[in-house]
């Protein structure tokens, strides 16, 4: 054979290709292998993996329950919020309204005090006033009418007894003596 001749270098590139051909049959044979228990792998795998995604489905459907039911939640929560919201806005608005009647009466009540504590004063003037007058009248009326009231009384007393002295009948002469029967009123 001769380097020179080209049917060896045909030669050689038909053996280059049958060593290509039987590397690449090897390797077709070995990822076959590979393959096959990549395959047995996911076989089993999936074995193992189904009973576990039948009990799966049962808690996303109980999962998705859930969700409905925190959907539901969270709509009424935002209805009552919206609801609390408008009922803390009301109650803000009374009371501002109660701290403006509250000032209104305190004002009230102030004034009144203040015309009652004056009232107060000149109802005490005037019990003052009226005592005064009562013992004034009452000094004045004794002085001047029932201690010469008295004075008249005593002389008139007097002189009715005087007159009475000077009318009277004389007086009779005892002269019997009286026993205890007599004398005695019963």
């Amino acid at each position: 054979m001769n380097a020179e001749n080209p049917q060896f270098w045909m030669m050689i590139a038909s053996i280059v290709i049958a060593v290509c051909f039987i590397v690449m049959a090897i390797a077709l044979i070995a990822i076959a292998l590979v393959v096959r228990k990549i395959v047995g792998t996911v076989n089993r795998l999936e074995e193992k993996v189904e009973p576990i995604i039948g009990q799966i489905e049962p808690l996303m459907k109980k999962v998705d329950a859930i969700g409905e039911q925190g959907k539901l939640i969270s709509a009424q929560f935002t209805e009552i919020s919206g609801n609390l919201s408008t009922a803390t806005k009301y109650f803000s608005e009374s009371a501002g309204l109660v701290r403006e009647e509250v000032g209104e009466l305190k004002l009230l009540v102030g004034q009144t005090a203040l015309v009652a504590k004056d009232k107060v004063a000149l109802v005490s003037q005037t019990i003052d006033r009226t005592q005064m007058q009562v013992e004034t009248t009452t000094d004045f009326i004794q002085t001047k009418v029932v201690e010469p009231a008295r004075e008249i009384a005593a002389v008139m007393a007097g002189v009715r007894k005087g007159l009475e002295v000077l009318f009277a009948p004389s007086p009779k002469q005892i002269d019997r003596a009286y026993t205890d029967e007599d004398m005695f009123i019963g």
